[in-house]
């Protein structure tokens, strides 16, 4: 025995000990598993039912990373998990009775569907988290190989279909390549998450008084507002999102002789139906189609603005030069202050200038009455019910429709004095017997043969 083997072996009578203390570890990480498996059906559940929209987060990802303290990344990553853990019953039970490791499950849950998800449990109960990484690696090469094969028919098939509807609606049918929908699908989820717009926007109102400003810009695709008591799904997020790409692409020259005028959206509303949305008035696009008041409020909160006046036959007799209606100056100032939306657990570091008194009724445009919303948070605040005001001492307050307090930062969970205790009590309240080989793989050191592998447990990769 050399000097160095020596010094690294325990005391022949602490070998014992340690093997509790390593026992301890491992049965604790059995029941820490169990548990993760637990919270990742609730998860599931709490994002089917749309739980993170009734406190207005954008996702259930970023309802986590405010509520729970997750990083986004990790907040992603459980979501996806815990969706696809619905659909793979086999992995979801080993993974709840600690059988399974969270690394393992995430690896599995990337490749497995209903239909092979029995074999590739046996990867994970016999192999260590490296072992399952390497599988899986290897198991996708092989999907991509067969997936190379049918790229050409699905070249062929590409096809878009844009057609409206009889209500004004525009619908959308289609098939893409599977490069082209990958982009397509990251910037619907970039644009979704961060609503990132460096667009000028353009938006109009008709009034008949001189006295209320009444032609507002903004280069906005108004959406169809969301009831407050239903979050937007995941279909309307995308619409969303849909429409700021088209914006952005058409802002940016798409058609580089154009002018950005050239597709500005216009939206004439009378200067009553503006300060009130519960006024008569219209509030219309360019093209005839409706939209509401409280749209056309959310879209004239930050914009640019022309004063007309109408004579009463309705011809325009006056207009005034354009304006902005949060000035540049002012809205440096905003950005600095606020540095992205300011709804509670938000943060996007883009969004728009909301007036909390709006200036059609009057409300001044000075900081004090503003506040900076992402697109998202905005609509909520106009459409959707939610209420924001500035208290006294110049903190922002919002509210849910219900008028119920929207807190920033959530109260904490009441930690057990013997946390450890309690979870093996829970576990064992849901029938789980674990001890310290519960998650013990099968494996007993010898060469893994990733090639063999794929061969023998792969669909495509074995003929079958």
């Amino acid at each position: 025995m050399n000097m160095l083997t020596a010094n690294v072996l325990p005391p022949a009578g602490a070998t014992a000990e340690l093997d509790r203390l390593g026992d301890q570890i491992a049965e604790l990480s059995a029941h820490l598993e169990a548990a993760t498996a637990r919270l990742l059906d609730l998860i599931r559940e709490f994002d089917a039912r749309g739980g993170w929209g009734n406190h207005g987060s954008r996702s259930c990802a970023h309802w986590l990373s405010w509520r729970v303290g997750l990083d986004m990344g990790a907040a992603r990553e459980k979501v996806r998990v815990a969706r696809a853990l619905g659909t793979l019953p086999r992995i979801a039970r080993a993974f709840a009775r600690g059988e399974l490791s969270y690394s393992k499950v995430r690896a599995l849950t990337r490749v497995a569907t209903p239909q092979t998800e029995e074999r590739l449990l046996g990867v994970g109960r016999a192999g260590t988290a490296e072992h399952v990484e390497r599988i899986v690696r290897g198991w996708r090469r092989v999907d991509r190989n067969a997936e190379a094969r049918e790229s050409a028919t699905r070249h062929r098939s590409r096809a878009l279909h844009v057609y409206r509807d009889d209500d004004g609606m525009v619908r959308l049918r289609g098939r893409l390549e599977p490069e082209v929908g990958e982009v397509l699908i990251q910037a619907l989820t970039a644009g979704r998450e961060t609503l990132y717009r460096r667009a000028h926007r353009t938006f109009v109102v008709g009034a008949e008084s001189s006295d209320v400003p009444a032609e507002t810009s903004a280069m906005e695709m108004p959406g169809v507002g969301t009831p407050a008591d239903e979050p937007p799904t995941m279909e309307q997020q995308q619409a969303d999102a849909l429409a700021l790409l088209a914006e952005t692409a058409l802002h940016h020259g798409i058609d580089p002789g154009a002018p950005g005028e050239r597709y500005q959206v216009v939206v004439h509303v009378d200067a009553p139906a503006l300060a009130d949305p519960e006024a008569p008035g219209q509030s219309l696009l360019e093209n005839g189609e409706h939209v509401s008041a409280e749209t056309s409020r959310r879209l004239a909160c930050d914009a640019s603005r022309v004063v007309m006046q109408h004579a009463r036959d309705g011809r325009v007799v006056e207009v005034a030069a354009r304006t902005r209606t949060i000035p540049p100056a002012l809205r440096r100032a905003l950005h600095h202050r606020d540095r992205g939306c300011r709804f509670p657990g938000c943060g996007v570091r883009f969004g728009q200038g909301h007036h909390i008194r709006h200036w059609a009724q009057g409300g001044p445009t000075t900081l004090s009455n503003l506040a900076m919303l992402c697109r998202r948070h905005h609509r909520a605040v106009h459409e959707e019910g939610y209420q924001v005001e500035r208290d006294p001492g110049g903190e922002l307050r919002f509210r849910r429709p219900d008028g119920r307090p929207l807190p920033e930062v959530p109260p904490l969970p009441k930690v057990p004095a013997d946390p450890v205790k309690v979870l093996r009590k829970q576990n064992h309240a849901h029938g789980l017997v674990l001890h310290s080989c519960t998650a013990m793989p099968l494996w007993l050191g010898e060469h893994l043969d990733v090639g063999y592998a794929i061969d023998v447990l792969h669909p495509r990769a074995c003929g079958q």
